[in-house]
């Protein structure tokens, strides 16, 4: 028990080392840096960085991660950011893809309401109507939960799209 809380800790210490780089270089939207040496300063192995970088810097967090390995590797963390409505609704609608568990849909609208991109209350009020949806799936039309989680991730799109561009 004492390694799992050594290791969550060990994660979001270096999860706010990356967004403090973001921070001093308010004007990038990239930070770039070396695995070995984040690993070195934080006396951790290389893949606990991939780890925090897997978990914490994901597109449906609003990042994406490039890597380049061997000697001269680095990692490039650019923070995605949208200057128009079209540009928001196109990576909605990446993120949320064709098929979405209730798991995976609960995790999505916490991430893109702390992101800013949907308040409590959508967020709230997007929970329940999905959660009907798929009370209605399961026992109204007895549809199989890949059925279910496609019409969740259709109506979610079209919700979110809505929201995006009101």
């Amino acid at each position: 028990m004492n390694e799992v809380f050594i290791m969550s800790n060990l994660t979001r210490v270096i999860e706010q080392y990356i967004n403090e780089l973001f921070d001093a270089g308010s004007e990038e939207s990239s930070v770039s840096l070396r695995r070995k040496e984040v690993a070195a300063s934080f006396g951790c192995v290389p893949s606990q960085i991939n780890y925090v970088l897997r978990k914490c810097f994901t597109p449906e967090k609003g990042y994406l991660v490039e890597s380049q390995r061997g000697e001269h590797g680095y990692i490039r963390i650019v923070r995605l950011s949208y200057e128009n409505s079209e540009e928001r609704v196109k990576h909605v609608e990446e993120i949320v893809g064709d098929s979405l568990s209730e798991q995976s849909c609960k995790k999505l609208l916490v991430n893109l309401q702390e992101r800013g991109l949907i308040k409590a209350r959508e967020r709230l009020i997007i929970e329940v109507a999905l959660r009907h949806i798929d009370d209605l799936g399961r026992s109204e039309f007895d549809l199989s939960p890949y059925k279910r989680s496609v019409i969740q991730a259709e109506m979610l799109k079209r919700v979110l799209r809505s929201l995006v561009l009101a």
